[in-house]
């Protein structure tokens, strides 16, 4: 009889989902406000390198360098041209910081993630137009408008016919379940409206 030790494979623990809630926003490439400050750079780089290599290999410095040398050491620091220039690269500074401190990609709304290593997002305007349709399922629904941001859901319908307390319990039930059943990790809340044929919101 054999008294080797038995060994048993243990199946590693999955990891845990992250909560429902816990879903980012999606990051945008920013590939042409990226690609504009790097041949930007490029361009300022590749001017001043030439231009030094010139003055080392004892040719003068080139017509622009010595004209920008003049005017930044005679204008005073509080001439129109200096502020301008100033306000003109803070300007840029604090868009490309802006840039690179967002998100971005306000048009897809994270989902609810099921798995940690899949992510999800729906358009937003998709989901105007889910919520558009299952508001016209309503009996007594004529026409609906949908504004869907990343908090809150404005809805207006126009009702043709039937009590307006009516229509409205019905609409908010079915947005209510139609919001929860867009899947979304910050599902917005609703904000509904219903109106009469010939009124203005």
């Amino acid at each position: 009889m054999s008294t080797e030790p038995t060994q048993v494979a243990e199946r590693p623990a999955e990891a845990a989902p992250p909560p429902a809630g816990h879903a980012p926003r999606f990051w945008s490439p920013r590939r042409a406000p990226a690609a504009l400050a790097a041949a930007v750079l490029l361009v300022a780089s590749a001017a001043f390198l030439y231009d030094i290599g010139a003055v080392r290999a004892h040719h003068p410095a080139m017509h622009w360098r010595r004209v920008l040398a003049r005017q930044l050491a005679t204008r005073p620091l509080d001439d129109t041209w200096v502020l301008t220039g100033a306000g003109v690269a803070a300007a840029v500074g604090v868009w490309l910081l802006a840039l690179a401190l967002t998100p971005g990609l306000r048009d897809v709304l994270p989902m609810r993630r099921s798995h940690p290593d899949v992510r999800a997002g729906l358009r937003r305007d998709a989901a105007a137009m889910s919520l558009r349709d299952r508001a016209m399922e309503i009996s007594g629904v004529r026409r609906v408008r949908v504004r869907l941001g990343r908090s809150r859901a404005r809805v207006l319908a126009v009702s043709q016919f039937r009590d307006l307390d009516e229509v409205r319990a019905d609409l908010d039930a079915a947005l209510t379940d139609a919001i929860e059943g867009l899947g979304l990790a910050h599902p917005p809340r609703l904000t509904l409206h219903v109106i009469r044929p010939g009124r203005k919101d």
